[in-house]
């Protein structure tokens, strides 16, 4: 993976995002819900070793499922003709890729915690498009934002038995992606959900 600095759109830690309306103490409950602690943090950390060299592959893998769900590849297509917008999908993949990368890391703290709900605005009508100049769609649907977890963390799971790891740590990471993943898109609907309500 290039230097994040090298991936347009990518704006982690940086001022140009918000703080998220999510509060630290919010979060720790979130987590609390979904049984979280820190050995979910020990195994993704142990799967960044693994998934790293990887990150292409996963992505195909991903990418794959999206191009065969017409759906789904809807939200990366033109608005005016249906048609997939290669640049918008490549311009994501990269990001994409480097949030594989963040998911292992993530230290949980308000940096990421704002980062999310950046996310969650670019799927939503409120930012979608923006960071990329696109002219696609208006908005990820919230059905299919929230049913991709299980393909993305299913698919996930036969990269992370190629390392030699036991079975027993291969659990305990796919467990830990997972909470991981259920955790972020949570956090991701943020904009889609009636203010109040969240």
């Amino acid at each position: 993976m290039q230097e994040t600095r090298a991936i347009p759109g990518y704006t982690f830690g940086t001022s140009a995002i918000a703080r998220s309306p999510v509060t630290l103490g919010d979060f720790e409950l979130m987590k609390k819900s979904i049984l979280f602690d820190d050995g979910d943090v020990k195994y993704l950390r142990l799967s960044r070793g693994i998934v790293e060299d990887q990150v292409e592959a996963i992505l195909d893998v991903w990418y794959g499922f999206v191009a065969s769900q017409p759906h789904l590849l809807a939200s990366f297509t033109g608005s005016g003709d249906g048609k997939p917008l290669g640049d918008y999908l490549g311009a994501v993949r990269r990001r994409f890729g480097q949030w594989i990368l963040d998911t292992a890391d993530a230290e949980y703290d308000q940096r990421w915690l704002d980062y999310q709900h950046e996310i969650g605005l670019r799927h939503h009508r409120a930012k979608k498009n923006r960071t990329d100049g696109a002219a696609s769609t208006a908005i990820v649907p919230f059905r299919d934002l929230f049913a991709l977890i299980y393909p993305v963390t299913f698919t996930l799971k036969p990269f992370l038995t190629g390392k030699g790891h036991t079975a027993e740590e291969v659990e305990k990471m796919y467990a830990a992606w997972l909470k991981s993943c259920l955790l972020q898109m949570t956090l991701w609907t943020y904009p889609y959900v009636k203010e109040g309500d969240f």
